[in-house]
């Protein structure tokens, strides 16, 4: 298996203690099963009329700009 430096430097980061194994880092990362591709959400909204009103749009834009960054469990950040 290769990998990029900067996905070697997020692994070595993400050990809890220095001989913790790159497998063992893989192996605790979690990712979250109930998430749909791109392709599989405008499909969806292909098929439902308007499925947003403008202020429905404003209220996401709102709630992005006001959301904190999410939780990088490689970085800890």
């Amino acid at each position: 298996v290769s990998v990029t430096i900067e996905a070697y430097d997020k692994l070595r980061r993400a050990r809890r203690y220095p001989s913790e194994s790159f497998t063992q880092v893989i192996l605790r990362a979690t990712w979250p099963e109930d998430t749909i591709t791109a392709a599989e959400l405008l499909s969806r909204l292909d098929r439902t009329p308007a499925p947003f009103a403008d202020e429905d749009l404003d209220a996401i834009e709102r709630a992005k700009r006001e959301q904190p960054r999410p939780w990088d469990k490689w970085t800890g950040r």
